[in-house]
């Protein structure tokens, strides 16, 4: 009741909840929304990185799924660590097996450290490129510390636009 008289139950602008600690995770990528299941590598499929989504993309172009700090950008570019302002930590793993690629074909416009808000690009790679040199396009957007989390909420979409559709809301323990 208080936390709707004062307005607590509202996300800010960066979508996320200080009074619930949650965390609103936009889409990545435009593309088709795939479940874990389907992504071709165990390590994803089994979730043994930990739970979340996929997507199989439309274009070439990553954008930051929530606000937050980038902690990991990998030197091959191909993954991107995220935290959020409540302390979820997010992987963005572009494709599978694309770590092999040794970072042909990817371009980060961030760094390790950034802080970035929902929406910003964060990472350009060649589709063609990848689509001849890995496994797959198919990239897993995974909450790694499943261990703070206290409820993972899935939306039932089919299809997704970078920046804008809402993949999952992630409440913290």
């Amino acid at each position: 009741m208080l936390k709707k008289l004062f307005g607590l139950d509202k996300k800010n602008e960066k979508g996320a909840s200080k009074a619930t600690g949650s965390d609103i995770v936009k889409s990545p990528m435009t593309g088709k929304v795939v479940p874990l299941s389907e992504v071709p590598d165990p390590t994803f499929s089994q979730k043994m990185m930990g739970d979340g989504m996929a997507i199989e993309p439309a274009d070439s172009l990553v954008l930051a799924p929530v606000d937050g700090e980038v902690i990991n950008l990998f030197p091959t570019k191909h993954a991107i660590g995220i935290k959020t302002v409540n302390g979820i930590e997010i992987l963005i793993h572009i494709g599978i097996d694309t770590v092999n690629m040794k970072g042909e074909g990817f371009e980060a416009f961030i760094k390790q450290g950034d802080n970035v808000k929902t929406g910003d690009k964060l990472i350009k790679f060649d589709m063609g490129q990848v689509e001849s040199k890995a496994a797959s396009t198919i990239t897993p957007l995974i909450i790694t510390n499943g261990d703070a989390v206290s409820e993972l909420n899935k939306e039932e979409v089919a299809d997704c636009i970078a920046g804008e559709t809402t993949l999952m809301t992630v409440i913290k323990k």
